[in-house]
């Protein structure tokens, strides 16, 4: 079976699009197809994957227990716990362990209530 060469036809509504038209294009439609995969991400979170994204990051396990426990008694789990950690790194110039060793600690939480407010 031979298939038939229908490029032509099928790109024919991107054939007046210039390369940056053509790159406009492209990431519009990449933000359409991630945006309900972070939106999916964002509701359906649950302490054991925030765990496993902060030890994906370099965290050790009791540190991870830590900061992780503490955002969802702030109610910042919805946030991700690794996105807690990345505010506290660029606050602090310092990487994800550090900066999660020192949250872990009660350290700069106001560095995330600031950012998303008080979500309890």
């Amino acid at each position: 079976m031979v298939r038939p060469d229908t490029y032509r036809e099928v790109r024919a509504h991107l054939a007046d699009l210039d390369d940056a038209a053509l790159e406009d294009r492209f990431w519009k439609l990449s933000r359409e197809v991630v945006e309900p995969l972070v939106e999916l991400a964002r509701t359906h979170t649950s302490p054991s994957i925030e765990r496993s994204v902060l030890m994906r990051m370099g965290i050790d396990s009791p540190t991870c227990m830590a900061v992780v426990a503490e955002c969802e008694t702030r109610g910042l789990l919805g946030h991700g716990a690794g996105h807690v950690v990345l505010v506290a790194m660029r606050e602090w110039g310092a990487d994800a362990p550090a900066a999660a060793a020192r949250l872990a600690a009660g350290e700069g939480w106001e560095l995330a209530e600031a950012k998303w407010g008080a979500g309890r």
